[in-house]
């Protein structure tokens, strides 16, 4: 694949590659594998880790990771530039194929509607999530109960949910990012945080990108 260089080329490459995003799952969708998929920065490089478990136990299945130089500036925004090189090498070395990928950021839920995840998931043709720690755009506070949701809207636009996973901690932020419904995204991603406000995909993949 032939990157941007530049990031009026980087800009015209997600206005190309968004209108190819489907908000909708596949007729008998049902992930057994799902991936969580993070990045840490070091150095000017990038180390990413993909992260492969059982959806039910959250037993893991396979891991890898890799490292790279960054190959583009930062610029918010633009950020799946950086990372999605190394994360697609990532995947690369592993012999089970997620049916679900499991974003550490943000999809729909981006400036032109194609964050890291949307970028992800189409480049793939995998179903992915995009869950963030920190909103893009506004949201009234969710009730104080697990799985509550309350709609993230972006000039007008509803581009993600804010989901709560416990009680009596922030909630993430939830947006589509490839061949998944906004309520199916936030149904899995409460499947993946049985004590925790992350799901154990991003929490298990976090660390063992700091490790590499």
């Amino acid at each position: 694949m032939q990157w941007p260089q530049t990031e009026a080329e980087a800009i015209a490459l997600q206005l190309e590659l968004a209108p190819g995003v489907d908000p909708h799952e596949p007729d008998g969708f049902a992930p057994r594998a799902v991936a969580g998929l993070d990045v840490d920065y070091r150095d000017d490089h990038v180390a990413a880790a993909v992260v492969v478990l059982d959806a039910d136990s959250l037993i893991e299945i396979e891991s890898a990771t890799a490292i790279a130089p960054a190959r583009f500036p930062y610029i918010p925004g633009l950020f799946s530039f950086r990372e999605l090189p190394p994360l697609l090498d990532a995947i690369a070395k592993l012999t089970v194929v997620p049916d679900l990928l499991v974003a550490d950021g943000h999809g729909l839920a981006h400036p032109r509607r194609f964050g890291l995840a949307c970028h992800l998931g189409v480049v793939t043709g995998i179903p992915t999530i995009g869950v963030a720690k920190t909103p893009l755009g506004g949201y009234e506070a969710p009730a104080d109960t697990r799985g509550a949701s309350t709609p993230l809207a972006d000039k007008g636009e509803t581009v993600g949910a804010a989901l709560r996973t416990r009680r009596g901690v922030k909630p993430v932020f939830v947006s589509v990012g490839h061949r998944i419904s906004l309520e199916r995204a936030c149904a899995e991603v409460l499947r993946l945080t049985p004590k925790y406000r992350q799901p154990e995909t991003t929490r298990r993949a976090d660390r063992l990108c700091r490790d590499a």
